[in-house]
């Protein structure tokens, strides 16, 4: 089978994974997604991939968590009043129930809602999200919710230009964690090109750049350069893949035209 990413290659961006352990099984679940409908939404391009997965892997805490850590902190009180996301004042508990969710914490009745909208022209048994919410965290929904976000939000073209900073903004609303969102991303374009995710050196040598070990402008610059370089992965055929439930091969039939 084709795919864009396998779980050998996420463990050499993010590390050691426990074997059976919720880390793993929230991994598998975005790998599920992505493997299915990354192509469809041009991840099957390296540099965008590198940028999905170092915000996905900030989001998630390395996929270690499948929702929102909930105190409730003093900003996840006023979720309940956040008309932004959808919630509404008048339905106390709204913050909690509609709370991060997925790789991508999907976060406000407002997005649940949209997602499900999403979701049901993929297949209309998809679930109904904002009644259900925790049926983001099944698959294969949990892992396509990134891929909801990632292509309604044309988050494409940020990364095209790969300017980590835009990416953050449309995916956080701001630039919380940003140094981190960059690290991970750094980490991504380094194994993606061939590289140990420490192996920054070893990049400089081949690109003709001084050798110090830091990535700077001109070390992120070139390896952006790199990646758009890359021939884009060739999606599967979907005769090659009978175990497919019958929307997603109705979609991969789509692709190949």
């Amino acid at each position: 089978m084709t795919e864009i990413l396998d779980l050998a290659t996420l463990k050499k961006i993010i590390g050691p994974i426990k074997l059976g352990s919720g880390q793993e099984r929230n991994a598998n679940s975005f790998l599920l997604g992505l493997n299915t409908f990354g192509f469809q939404c041009g991840l099957n391009r390296y540099h965008r991939l590198a940028h999905f997965l170092g915000q996905s892997i900030v989001e998630s805490g390395g996929f270690r968590y499948d929702r929102e850590l909930w105190g409730p902190t003093p900003a996840q009180v006023r979720y309940d009043v956040r008309q932004d996301l959808g919630n509404t004042p008048e339905a106390d508990g709204d913050g909690f129930d509609f709370r991060g969710r997925g790789p991508f914490q999907i976060t406000g009745r407002a997005n649940y809602r949209e997602f499900t909208v999403w979701a049901r022209r993929l297949d209309p048994a998809a679930p109904d999200f904002q009644a259900d919410p925790d049926a983001v965290n099944r698959d294969p929904w949990e892992g396509l919710g990134p891929l909801w976000y990632w292509s309604t939000r044309s988050m494409n073209v940020p990364a095209d230009a790969g300017d980590t900073l835009a990416v953050t903004k449309r995916i956080n609303g701001g630039y919380n964690h940003f140094t981190e969102r960059q690290l991970w991303t750094d980490k991504a374009q380094l194994v993606l090109l061939g590289y140990a995710r420490t192996d920054i050196r070893g990049f400089q040598r081949v690109a003709g750049l001084a050798a110090d070990g830091e990535i700077g402008p001109n070390t992120r610059a070139a390896m952006h350069k790199a990646l758009v370089a890359m021939p884009p992965i060739l999606p599967p055929q979907a005769a090659a893949l009978p175990w497919l439930p019958a929307w997603l091969q109705k979609f991969l039939t789509r692709l190949r035209g």
